[in-house]
Order: C-alpha cells, then sequence, then structure tokens
C-alpha cells in the first residue's frame, strides 16, 4: 500500500497532464492568430485586435478568482467538469461569432473557461501526488503548460501557412476540445474531508473564501516575474522582425522548452529533498542574465542562448513556485491556493505588455527588455523577505 501512495506516474497525473496540455495549446495557439483573424475578418484596428487577443487573459483572471471557493463547495472534479464543458462550448462557437463583439465576448467567455479549468486541474494534481514528492510531481506537470507554450505557437503559425482560411484553426482546437472534455471521464479523484472550520468560513463575504493568504506572498513574487516575461511572450515577433532574427525568433520557445524539459526533472527532486531558496536564487540570478543576453542580442546565436537562460531561469521559478504555494496550504485549501497564485501570476502577464507598450514607442523594444533586468533583481529581495528568509529559519531549526 506504502509504495501504491508513493506512485507519481499514474493514469489520473498523466491523463489531468493531457488535459491541461490540451486546453493551454489551444490557448496559446489561438494567441498567435486572433488578433491578424480579427484585423482580416472584421477590420479591426491593431489597438482592437490587441484586445481580442489579451482579454482572454482578462476571462481567465475573472475565472480563477471565484474558482478555489468553488472548488471548495463543490469538489475539483465537478469544478472540472463544468470548466472543460464551457470550454468546449466555447471553443465550438468560434464558427458563429459573426462580428467583432461577439468575438471578444466568446474570447472573455472561453478565458473564464480556461481559469476555471486550469485551476481545478492544478488543485487536483496537488491532491493526487503523494505528499512528499508534490514538489518533484508539480514540476512534472507544469512541463505540459511548458511543452503547450512552445508547440500551440508553432502550429498556429503552421495553420495560417497551409491554409488561407481561419476556419481550420477553428476546426482543429474544437476537436482537440471535444476530445479533453471526453478525457475528464477518465479522471478519479480522491475525496479530501473538510475540517469542521471550514463550515463557519462560508458564511458572509470574506477575503479568505476567495484567496488563499499563505499563498499570498509567493505568488505576488510570481506577480513581479510575470511582469518581467510578459514582453518576452508579447513583443517576441516585432522585436526579431526589428533585429532582422525571425528565424531565431521561431526557435526561441523551442529551445525555451526543450532547456526547460531538461533541468525540470532535477530541479523537482532538489526542491523535495533541499527546499525551494537552493533553486530560486539561482533561477533568479540565471533568469536576469538571459533577460540581459536578449536585450542586446545581435546574433541568431546570442538570441538562442537567452532562451535557454530565460528557460532555467524563468520556468524553473515557474514551477518551484507553484510547488511552494501549494505546500504552505492545507489540503482541504488546496484550491484556493492554486487559484491564488495564478490570479496573480496570470495579473503580471496581462497587465506587463499592456503597461510596457506605452513606452515602446519612445524607448524601443530592447530598452523595455534591459529594464525588465532591475525587475528581476528586485524579485530577488521580494522573494527574501516574503519567503526565502522564513524557509531559512525553518532549515536552520530542522538541521
Amino acid at each position: 500500500m506504502e509504495a501504491t501512495r508513493q506512485k507519481l506516474w499514474t493514469k489520473d497525473f498523466l491523463i489531468v497532464s493531457l488535459i491541461n496540455f490540451t486546453i493551454t495549446l489551444i490557448f496559446y495557439l489561438l494567441m498567435v492568430t486572433i488578433a491578424a483573424y480579427a484585423v482580416e475578418q472584421f477590420h479591426a484596428s491593431t489597438s482592437t485586435a490587441g484586445l481580442v487577443s489579451s482579454i482572454f487573459i482578462i476571462g481567465t483572471l475573472f475565472g480563477r478568482l471565484g474558482t478555489g471557493r468553488i472548488i471548495g463547495d463543490w469538489g475539483s472534479k465537478k469544478t472540472l467538469f463544468c470548466g472543460l464543458l464551457l470550454f468546449m462550448l466555447s471553443t465550438i462557437s468560434y464558427f458563429i461569432a459573426g462580428n467583432l463583439p461577439l468575438l471578444m465576448l466568446n474570447r472573455l467567455v472561453q478565458g473564464i473557461a480556461l481559469g476555471v479549468a486550469s485551476t481545478a486541474t492544478g488543485t487536483i494534481i496537488a491532491q493526487i501526488l503523494p505528499t512528499e514528492r508534490r514538489g518533484e510531481g508539480i514540476g512534472y506537470y507544469s512541463l505540459s503548460a511548458i511543452l503547450a507554450t512552445a508547440i500551440g505557437p508553432f502550429i498556429g503559425i503552421l495553420l495560417t501557412q497551409l491554409f488561407e482560411d481561419y476556419r481550420m484553426i477553428f476546426a482543429v482546437d474544437s476537436v482537440l476540445a471535444i476530445i479533453c472534455f471526453f478525457m475528464y471521464f477518465m479522471v478519479t479523484v480522491p475525496f479530501i474531508p473538510k475540517k469542521a472550520t471550514e463550515t463557519t468560513v462560508k458564511a458572509g463575504f470574506k477575503v479568505s473564501n476567495f484567496i488563499e493568504m499563505r499563498a499570498l506572498p509567493i505568488a505576488f513574487v510570481a506577480l513581479v516575474i510575470g511582469f518581467a516575461y510578459s514582453g518576452v511572450m508579447s513583443f517576441m515577433t516585432f522585436y526579431a522582425k526589428e533585429l532582422d532574427l525571425v528565424t531565431a525568433g521561431s526557435y526561441f520557445f523551442i529551445i525555451y522548452a526543450v532547456v526547460i524539459l531538461a533541468t525540470r526533472p532535477f530541479t523537482g527532486k532538489l526542491l523535495d529533498a533541499r527546499g525551494a531558496n537552493i533553486i530560486i536564487y539561482p533561477c533568479l540570478v540565471i533568469f536576469a542574465i538571459g533577460m540581459y543576453a536578449f536585450s542586446s542580442a545581435t546574433t541568431t546565436i546570442a538570441f538562442l542562448i537567452a532562451a535557454a537562460c530565460i528557460g532555467v531561469g524563468y520556468g524553473n521559478f515557474n514551477s518551484v513556485a507553484q510547488a511552494i504555494a501549494i505546500k504552505v496550504t492545507p489540503n482541504e485549501r488546496l484550491g484556493l491556493a492554486t487559484s491564488t497564485y495564478f490570479i496573480l501570476y496570470d495579473l503580471g502577464l496581462g497587465v506587463g505588455p499592456y503597461f510596457l507598450g506605452f513606452f515602446v514607442p519612445s524607448t524601443g523594444y530592447s530598452t523595455i527588455f534591459f529594464a525588465m533586468i532591475f525587475v528581476i533583481l528586485l524579485s530577488i529581495v521580494l522573494y527574501y523577505f516574503l519567503y526565502g528568509k522564513y524557509e531559512n529559519l525553518k532549515q536552520a531549526r530542522i538541521s
């Protein structure tokens, strides 16, 4: 029985990871194509097309905000069902979004659905993993999203090159969403009993009903790091064209994903064995180095070295920070911890491009990315005061 509890690669772990991979892949596939679709199909302005793209993230924030509470009331599996059903229907609805307002509404609803479904998958993973292997398990689970960030844009751009009709993209997404929905019925989630005190928490409006305060410190650091990375995600295509490194730009996220795949197994095990500090501090320093290489790149080699450093630094920070949010939280509030972490993390990713976009015309992309080095260095200080020093004290007591 003990050996069974220690297993990591169970059927449920693999299926839930595959569900998360698929919905994230659909998100990134559309992220790189929907703005162009809005311009070509509805003659949207550039700023409006940007809103069509980014309103998805606003929906995701709304979806995550209430999902932790819903998971506490309904359970993670029922919540996942609702999220996947809404995600499937909103994905299919692209075929009937016949004008710009309907397209934006559909993007918003699909974002809400992704927020609900991805928060539920993250919670289920935390519930089915053995406690002493959560850091390692979450590291592997987060690879599902990392792979999607590389494969999704690649497929999206490939489909636009192969087919002139964007309906083919919607057809591919719809098939994937339907498959994803039916995978739900193969998932088994363990029952997590509620503590007696949980019944009193539900009465009235309380911040603790929607936010897990114990996860808030590390989530705030994730917000700052997400902000620093957001420009890379949003302005990559424009920056690569400006540098005449379009080919290198197309391989950036592939290198990024490969590096994370190579390093994540080690960082996950190290987290469980030695704690977070031994990973977080080096990762943030490497992320800063990668951002410097990115901001000053003039050759393909420098561009891809930056991708590798950002993959090691930012990619591993994200999974470790998510594991910290779960490790500091009781089992019955894992849903709230997961939603709290991603609310702030997504906020950084969503606000970053909008804020940084104001400065691009006057400063240029390179200066914007160079400025993010100082944001990353600031996050090291924030991490120390919000979490790192407390883990040092904990390790000192253990030793």
